[in-house]
């Protein structure tokens, strides 16, 4: 069956969601909708979904120029106490 054949009525989406499918780039999807169109098409989500990754080079860290404590071998800093002035 063909999606003009009016498919999307057996499925849980409203003729103004098929609209705006149809008629504009969905900035993002529901699971639900995406169910609904692999069930029109007779697809899986693999079919429908085109994965463009890019490669990010790995940020410096913030403190990759300052010396780092590691607290488990320098122990547990103590806790200081206030006392009132006497």
């Amino acid at each position: 069956m063909l999606p003009g054949d009016r498919a999307w009525q057996t499925t849980d989406l409203s003729p103004s969601q098929v609209h705006r499918l149809v008629t504009q780039t969905p900035e993002r999807l529901s699971l639900h909708i995406l169910a609904a169109l692999c069930d029109i098409f007779a697809c899986t989500p693999a079919d429908l979904v085109v994965i463009d990754a890019e490669v990010i080079p790995e940020a410096k860290a913030a403190n990759a120029d300052r010396t780092v404590v590691d607290m488990a071998k320098v122990g547990r800093p103590r806790r200081a106490r206030v006392r009132p002035d006497d």
